[in-house]
């Protein structure tokens, strides 16, 4: 019996997380969890917000453009991701109120996304072909300010999340043959965050996102034959957000510098098996619980990060990043197609007692990963494919951030 096995995600960082959600932070090279001086600090460490005076909003936009290629093994072919451009905006809203010592803020963001489409003829179809999904996270938070410089945050974090998942069934591309996998769920958790200034120059802090369970239902669509009809079914998975937890020190020699270092960790083994249950057993070919084991591992984001501050309100920062890869070769998908990556950022932005914006570029890249001994989905067995190949990474990212203070 033929099992179709399909589940895949999709990633500008490793595994398919996205840190960048703040064009300030992105500058400094996401270094900010010990500095998390705007409102964006509900993310990256929402003990931050008590820093600020009223009410404050801020926007942003994140826009990358992703060139992922794959190069067949023993020096065959050359193919490119077909989805190479994604926007991706950022709300936050925190508010001190006057003579009080305790903030609260909402923050509306994407922690999770992009997606993957690779072409048809890769020789790799019947193991994976195309991801999609997407993660929308609304985060209230509360913190309070105590005595020794030290402040306090938690919120809740509630998930919508939506994906689309398809491989082929053969490796034939003349006539239709596929098994996708289309689903939605919510889902619910926490965050948590410190910052202490122990010394004038020094401050400290760190910050933890829970992982968050959610049940994706939907359906799933198997085309075998052109003149067979296709199949509907009935089905669901459940998989885990992986938590993640960020540890920081900033050193402020002067007013006008700000220098930081961030280890970020994420806990990418709640990725284990994960399959797709099927009310019925759609053809006599396909299993009705479609299982795929991950194993992925957990991994590291190391980010440095450098502020200049003029006095006429202006500043200029710049940071790098390197993220460690978290999918191992034995259980390699082309659409996590993750490799060690290096980012390289720079900023400039300026602050007024109302109106405040912020620009970053980042450029990232991987070096070349070759992938061997990668097992792939039963369909992909019978099919003699499999993720083996050379895969590269290269990423232009513009972003630009404006916020307000009343």
């Amino acid at each position: 019996m033929m099992i179709a096995e399909v589940f895949a995600l999709k990633a500008p960082a490793n595994g398919f997380r996205l840190p960048d959600q703040d064009a300030f932070a992105t500058a400094r090279g996401e270094a900010f969890v010990a500095t998390a001086d705007n409102p964006s600090a509900i993310y990256y460490n929402p003990a931050g917000i008590t820093q600020l005076e009223g009410n404050n909003l801020r926007v942003g936009l994140y826009g990358i453009d992703i060139d992922a290629t794959y190069k067949q093994p023993g020096g065959g072919q050359t193919f490119q991701d077909g989805d190479t451009l994604a926007a991706i905006p950022q709300f936050f809203y925190a508010c001190t109120p006057e003579k009080m010592p305790f903030s609260f803020g909402l923050g509306v963001y994407a922690p999770y996304g992009l997606g993957v489409n690779w072409p048809q003829d890769t020789g790799f179809r019947a193991v994976a072909t195309k991801g999609e999904m997407t993660d929308i996270t609304i985060n209230p938070v509360f913190a309070f300010k105590l005595p020794q410089n030290i402040s306090i945050g938690a919120g809740m974090t509630v998930s919508y999340a939506n994906t689309d998942l398809q491989q082929g069934l053969s490796t034939s591309t003349f006539f239709p043959n596929i098994f996708r996998f289309k689903g939605s769920g919510w889902g619910v958790g926490y965050n948590l965050g410190l910052l202490w200034q122990p010394y004038e120059k020094i401050s400290v802090g760190a910050s933890f996102h829970s992982s968050v369970p959610v049940t994706m239902y939907g359906q799933t669509e198997v085309e075998l034959l052109p003149h067979l009809p296709v199949q509907y079914q009935s089905a669901q998975t459940d998989f885990t957000f992986p938590l993640s937890a960020a540890f920081g020190i900033s050193y402020r020699p002067t007013p006008k510098w700000n220098l930081e270092f961030d280890a970020d960790y994420t806990d990418w083994s709640s990725f284990g098996t994960i399959t797709v249950h099927q009310a019925v057993q759609p053809t006599p070919f396909l299993a009705q619980d479609v299982s795929l084991t991950l194993d992925w591992q957990p991994s590291w984001l190391y980010e440095l990060g450098v502020t200049r501050y003029f006095d006429n309100g202006w500043h200029v920062s710049a940071g790098y990043a390197y993220n460690e890869n978290s999918v191992p070769d034995a259980n390699y998908t082309p659409l996590a197609a993750d490799l060690d990556r290096h980012f390289f950022s720079i900023g400039t932005g300026f602050k007024g007692r109302i109106f405040n914006f912020d620009v970053a570029y980042q450029f990232g890249y991987g070096p070349a990963r070759t992938v061997t001994g990668s097992s792939p989905s039963t369909a992909g067995q019978i099919a003699g494919q499999t993720a083996d190949g050379t895969y590269t990474f290269i990423s232009n990212a513009v972003f630009v951030t404006v916020g307000i203070h009343f």
